[in-house]
């Protein structure tokens, strides 16, 4: 297989494009740095369509490597012929292969490999050629042989058709075919042995629908209630146009003698050996499909979610709702340190209202807060009552935001955590972050396991080394979108930039405590381990505001320095000239004929010009703002028609969850978001979108809001 041909053919690129960024894979570059500083090479491809390429790359070699094992294997046994060479050389899938490779496959003892041992296979042969002149009985009395355990005819002819059956279901183009129609006019179906049982999975308890129509999120909410033992799951195949299908292929003569044997054997090969094989082969490509639909969503939910835009400039309490143990705060500054922490008692058992208050005013003056936020776990709603009180009670401006919490108390538990907060326990550690995640979101989920962030859906009950490295790809495309400082960032941040693994993240953090802030992004080349292949990749994603020279606060690369340079003089201009008026670049018309005469690519120079322009820009600016709150809603105070103002916190495969400040998310069914037809809730909405919604229905027993965006 032409690999490089397969990939042009399924990304819809030019060849050229797929080899040069096959090259550069090849040669240790990441896909941030390919995507950013090597478009001329691949044709601007993005990230998204590297990680795509990457992946793929991956599988098609992995795919080619297992033909040439197949291949030996088959020629050892000296079977390989032309004919099959060529087949396993066209297959495009491992199963395809798998298929090919299934008659030559070292088996365990089966029913056919006994009746063989048996001397049974020329009987077979005899039927399978059906020219019997007499009946099969009189054939197989030649085989009676009981020592070596063929008793009788019987014996003898169900040897020969376990023989048969095998043989039929090893041909990989019935498996194919079979494969295929059960796939197209198959249904899956899922049942209960207790219809009266109340659970989330009511809706499948009596449920059928065609396998070429079953969506993503249902599968792997079949697979789930499956594994917790409430659903009975199974693929419903066409069997009789299946086996009509067999009979069309195996029995090519009409032969009044082997005629029903070889029916009776096509029957028992698709009931005991093809069946519950294509069964399991599908079931495992729609759960492969669901999985690969649900990662994808759950990689453009966290990209949202990182990119959500800082809080900056805040003082902020962090809030972490308990009821027990209590409501732990952590107030933090506007770069992040923790000044001080509390643990207050304002909601149940102790209901320690009017102390918590106290307590609250003294932090809110002490230290100028201006914003509080709460994590939207166990009590936050409790938590939110005190805080509007709060406000009406204080004459400093002050506004709080219920935030996604998810992960907190994952990371308050861990080493890193740990490592951060000695001083702090759990609860300290959990309102420091939920106090962080505001100010700078990316910073600090980065120190959470991405699984532990709930953005996405059934992430427990899929392949958690897949999902972990897709999540892991999304975390490093949006730090190195973003940029990250130098000079501030912890060794949780800086081991997603490109090219730093973790331990030049510990030996960057280690340098600048030890030598103080770094001046010019050359300095890392003095940081140990970090050498020029590292500092190719990662140099332009590190940004140093206030240093040396303005361009290591900007995307350029320091191998552009020189080009950046050499255009700002031709036109007359310096670094500072720029960054006193942007604008002078306008003057640029031909960037074609400017990139020419530097040497650089055009693509090269435009984003050369962008950078300069707008020196430490946080490509984040432009998402939207949390909304800042000061009053309280509840679930009771929705009325159907009512129009508000949400924040999208998930998006799933039938809907998008919105916070309209009631504690409870409403859903938009997919129906309900846009009024043109859109095949997933993304395509229209992504988490972190301000919207405005009506209210459809409120169930306040079952915690449910049906919301609509198609306004009127």
């Amino acid at each position: 297989m032409d690999i490089i041909s397969q990939i042009t053919s399924e990304l819809g690129v030019r060849r050229g494009q797929v080899e040069a960024a096959v090259k550069l894979i090849d040669e240790g570059n990441t896909i941030p740095f390919i995507a950013r500083y090597r478009k001329e090479a691949t044709g601007a491809l993005n990230d998204e369509q590297l990680r795509t390429l990457g992946e793929r790359l991956t599988y098609l070699r992995s795919l080619e490597e297992r033909k040439e094992a197949v291949l030996k294997s088959i020629e050892e046994q000296g079977m390989l012929t032309d004919d099959l060479k060529g087949k396993i050389a066209a297959a495009t899938t491992l199963v395809a292969v798998e298929d090919l490779y299934r008659p030559y496959k070292p088996k365990k003892k089966t029913r056919a490999s006994v009746a063989k041992e048996k001397g049974l296979e020329p009987l077979a042969l005899y039927i399978r050629i059906q020219n019997a002149k007499e009946t099969v009985e009189e054939e197989a009395s030649k085989y009676i042989d009981a020592s070596k355990g063929v008793n009788d005819v019987t014996e003898a002819i169900n040897g020969a058709k376990d023989i048969i059956a095998e043989s039929v279901s090893d041909d990989a183009e019935y498996r194919t075919e079979i494969r295929s129609l059960t796939f197209r006019e198959g249904m899956i179906s899922s049942s209960t042995k207790d219809k009266n049982l109340e659970s989330v999975y009511e809706m499948y308890y009596e449920y059928t629908e065609p396998v070429s129509k079953a969506a993503g999120h249902r599968i792997l909410a079949l697979n789930r209630g499956e594994k917790e033992k409430i659903l009975s799951v199974k693929i419903e195949a066409p069997e009789e146009k299946i086996i009509n299908y067999l009979k069309r292929q195996v029995i090519v003569r009409d032969n009044k003698y082997t005629g029903p044997i070889l029916e009776e054997a096509i029957e028992d090969a698709y009931d005991r050996l093809i069946a519950p094989s294509i069964e399991r082969d599908i079931r495992n490509e729609l759960t492969e499909k669901a999985e690969d639909g649900a990662i994808s969503v759950f990689g453009k939910n966290l990209t949202q979610l990182l990119l959500q835009p800082p809080v900056a400039g805040h003082t902020v309490l962090g809030w972490d709702p308990a009821f027990r143990t209590g409501c732990k705060l952590a107030v933090v500054d506007a770069t992040g340190k923790v000044l001080d922490t509390k643990v207050i008692f304002p909601t149940a058992p102790q209901n320690k209202v009017e102390e918590a208050k106290t307590e609250l005013k003294r932090l809110i003056k002490k230290y100028g807060v201006t914003l509080i936020s709460v994590g939207n776990g166990t009590a936050s709603r409790e938590s939110e009552q005190v805080i509007v009180e709060l406000i009406k009670e204080v004459d400093s401006p002050l506004q709080y935001v219920i935030v996604n919490e998810a992960g907190a108390s994952v990371y308050s538990a861990s080493k890193l955590a740990t490592e951060e907060f000695p001083q702090f326990d759990v609860g300290q550690r959990s309102a420091a972050s939920i106090a962080r995640r505001l100010q700078d979101p990316l910073a600090e989920l980065v120190k959470i396991d991405p699984k532990s962030i709930g953005v996405g859906q059934y992430q427990h009950d899929m392949n958690q080394k897949k999902l972990g490295e897709s999540l892991q790809g999304v975390v490093e495309d949006a730090v190195n979108k973003v940029g990250v400082d130098l000079n501030t960032a912890s060794a949780s941040l800086l081991e997603y930039v490109s090219g730093v693994s973790k331990t030049i993240a510990k030996n960057i953090v280690a340098y600048r405590e030890k030598n103080g802030r770094f001046i010019t992004r050359a300095d890392l080349l003095k940081v140990e381990k970090l050498g020029p292949k590292a500092y190719e990749q990662c140099a332009g994603f590190l940004r140093i505001p206030g240093g040396k020279n303005m361009l290591d606060n900007t995307g350029v690369h320091p191998e552009s320095y020189d080009a950046t340079l050499k255009m700002l003089k031709g036109l007359n201009l310096s670094l500072e000239d720029v960054k006193a008026n942007p604008s002078l670049l306008k003057i640029v018309k031909d960037t074609k004929r400017l990139s020419a005469e530097l040497g650089i690519g055009e693509l090269t120079l435009i984003d050369i010009m962008k950078e300069i322009e707008k020196p430490g820009r946080d490509p984040r600016e432009d998402m939207p703002k949390p909304i800042l709150k000061s009053d309280v809603m509840n679930m009771e105070d929705l009325k159907p028609g009512m129009r508000l103002k949400g924040t999208v916190r998930n998006v799933i495969d039938f809907g998008a969850f919105v916070d309209i400040g009631v504690h409870q998310d409403g859903l938009v069914h997919i129906s309900q978001i846009c009024d043109r037809f859109i095949k997933h809730p993304l395509d229209a909405v992504s988490i972190g979108d301000i919207v405005e919604v009506e209210v459809i229905s409120v169930d306040i027993p079952k915690k449910r809001i049906a919301l609509t965006m198609k306004l009127k």
